[in-house]
């Protein structure tokens, strides 16, 4: 259980922590990949981590890979949501944990009734969605304290009820994003030497807006006859629905449809301006990342995305659902060069210069409310 480590120079160092992270989801996506990170980057800082997912769980899978260990159950119905409970207290009394963390609702529910009867010190559930909140339950009662992805998750929550002191915002961490040497995508997706790209990347579901996007890139398209739009990601049946929008417009020949990648740094290095005009977004790292990579970036003022960037200094803020507004942004963008330049710089420098949204820094800020929250409980059940 916690403990202070030994002293150097005068002063303690950061105590060890037994850190358990729950997640139901059997998908692999931008949550399970802030998981993977924040788990890594605390390992690194020498805290003790483990696991529980369902079976089959790509986020199992990769953890495991990654050396962890990882404790599978399914988390479905309720003959499971029993058993699991029964599972995960006597997990967390055997491994002495000092904090669970707990991602989705699922797997609060279970691991946090668990925690509480196994009497773990501290519970904590991070709130990844953009959502609207339907109920605290899982926050206030079950989970000691919550940590918010972004400062428009944590207005959400306290919206909703929960008390200031018990919400901490701690952004999602980014791994930046590298081109290899060698690789040129432009090349790959035959794309002419001159063209001006404007590409996007991101899962392909309503509210990513990718509609809105070939819809502005079709009102400027005759403007910039050397640009082309590259869409990257995959999700049917939305996949088929934008092929055929595209070439209903006649840009078939112009909107090229990358599929799922994972070289993320060689596809961003292959565009000139970043742009995705999503509907709802807690964060938004891959603004993040396009920015880390040099790239003007055009997002929608909704959610936490305005926090990824400054307005009008690292990219444009354009509002939701409004291809008129897009379409403004990206002549302003493709008409000029230098600014393209200035506002690249700009972001590179914001992300890669200060370390913003580096996952060092959001495990030193990960760490410290632990301990906080830690001292507070203790502090709370002492005077009880």
């Amino acid at each position: 259980m916690l403990s202070l480590g030994e002293t150097r120079g005068g002063r303690a160092r950061p105590a060890r922590l037994r850190i358990l992270h729950t997640e139901a989801a059997t998908s692999f996506g931008g949550q399970e990949f802030c998981i993977y990170k924040e788990m890594v980057a605390m390992r690194e800082r020498g805290h003790h981590l483990e696991a529980l997912c369902q079976p089959r769980a790509e986020l199992g899978e990769r953890l495991r890979e990654a050396g962890f260990a990882v404790h599978l159950f399914p988390m479905d119905g309720p003959r499971n949501f029993i058993r699991g409970v029964t599972f995960v207290r006597r997990l967390l009394r055997r491994g002495r944990f000092d904090v669970v963390n707990t991602h989705s609702r699922r797997d609060t529910v279970l691991a946090a009734m668990a925690a509480r009867l196994a009497g773990t010190p501290l519970i904590v559930r991070t709130r990844h969605l953009a959502k609207p909140i339907n109920s605290l339950y899982a926050y206030t009662w079950l989970a000691h304290r919550v940590i918010a992805v972004s400062a428009y998750v944590r207005a959400q929550l306290l919206e909703g009820g929960a008390p200031p002191e018990s919400v901490a915002t701690i952004h999602s961490p980014v791994v930046l994003p590298q081109a290899r040497e060698g690789v040129c995508v432009r090349r790959e997706l035959g794309l002419p030497g001159a063209a001006l790209v404007v590409g996007c990347v991101a899962i392909m579901r309503p509210e990513k807006g990718h509609g809105d996007l070939i819809d502005a890139f079709h009102r400027i398209s005759a403007a910039f006859p050397q640009a082309h739009l590259v869409l990257v990601g995959d999700g049917m049946p939305l996949f088929e629905r934008l092929r055929a929008q595209a070439a209903g417009l006649g840009l078939a020949d112009r909107v090229h449809f990358a599929g799922r990648r994972h070289d993320i740094g060689d596809v961003l290095a292959a565009f000139d301006v970043f742009a995705l005009p999503t509907h709802r977004e807690a964060l938004g790292t891959v603004f993040v990342e396009a920015a880390a990579m040099g790239l003007p970036v055009i997002g929608t003022n909704v959610g936490g995305v305005p926090e990824t960037m400054r307005a009008d200094v690292t990219g444009l803020l354009v509002p939701p659902k409004d291809p008129a507004a897009l379409a403004a942004a990206l002549e302003r963008l493709l008409a000029d060069p230098a600014l393209r330049r200035r506002m690249g710089d700009a972001g590179r420098r914001l992300i890669r210069g200060q370390g913003l949204f580096s996952a060092g820094r959001a495990a030193n800020q990960v760490e410290q409310a632990y301990l906080r929250w830690l001292e507070e409980l203790r502090a709370k059940g002492a005077a009880g």
